[in-house]
């Protein structure tokens, strides 16, 4: 993601996971607000919306882990992605 890009709240049907590889972002998992950096990892339950905001002035980018399954997003507010 861009500096200053993220993603806004979303759920997603199965769980993931996320290694992050570079830059900074504040991101959102249910209720919890997290900074995260280069070497941290991400649990994210299905079901459990979820957000990002890139932080600074460098891209952030992860590795996203999913199941061996059928997935489908949908934005909090119902908009289908």
């Amino acid at each position: 993601m861009a500096p200053g890009g993220g993603i806004p709240a979303h759920t997603n049907t199965v769980e993931h996971e996320q290694y992050v590889l570079r830059g900074r972002a504040r991101i959102g998992i249910g209720e919890e607000v997290r900074d995260v950096g280069p070497g941290n990892v991400l649990f994210i339950p299905a079901g459990v919306p979820h957000w990002y905001e890139v932080q600074g002035e460098e891209a952030f980018e992860f590795l996203c882990i999913v199941p061996n399954a059928p997935d489908r997003i949908e934005m909090v507010g119902g908009e289908r992605v």
